[in-house]
């Protein structure tokens, strides 16, 4: 028996595989889906559909998934926005939601921790996290991650801010950020 019907939703992805499981996994669970792969494309789709809610991915090959959302906004003002990223931060997640988004989920992700988002309503991921201290390491990814938001992604600028060696650097940012 198919699930009920909860409204459309944009996915917004480059990778076509993700998106496509994605979008298998939200339609078992009622949602109609609309999948793009670009940010142009995903304006298009939002014009032409007038989605209920939106799953953007922060970086989109060369476009910044960020930049979507105020337009996203524009074209849907009662519009859901989650933000999907394999590069969480604190920073990027403040972004976010300045401009605009109401959830930010943290890749791997799966179709029920993104349907939950979608049928959350007002309250955000972080009301329900628990208040665990981060670890060192996690701070240090995160302060990392701010002061390179604040030189507009400028490795270099963020590097003598630091006061760290540019490859250094280079080496953390390729890491991927730990839990907690």
């Amino acid at each position: 028996m198919p699930a009920e019907r909860r409204g459309r939703v944009l996915l917004v992805d480059d990778d076509e595989r993700f998106a496509t499981t994605l979008a298998q996994a939200l339609e078992r669970r009622g949602w109609e889906t609309v999948v793009s792969h670009t940010a142009d494309a995903a304006l298009a789709a939002a014009r032409g559909s007038l989605p209920s809610a939106s799953v953007v991915d922060l970086r989109l090959g060369r476009d910044d998934g960020l930049a979507l959302v105020p337009a996203l906004r524009e074209i849907g003002p009662r519009m859901r926005i989650i933000v999907l990223t394999g590069y969480a931060s604190i920073a990027t997640a403040v972004r976010a939601i300045k401009l605009g988004a109401d959830d930010y989920l943290a890749k791997p992700v799966t179709g029920s921790v993104v349907a939950d988002a979608l049928a959350r309503g007002g309250r955000t991921a972080a009301d329900s996290l628990p208040g665990v201290p981060m670890s060192p390491r996690r701070l240090e990814w995160e302060h990392i991650q701010r002061v390179l938001t604040e030189h507009d992604g400028n490795i270099s600028a963020t590097a003598r801010t630091l006061k760290m060696h540019r490859r250094t650097l280079q080496r953390k940012l390729a890491k991927r950020p730990t839990q907690t």
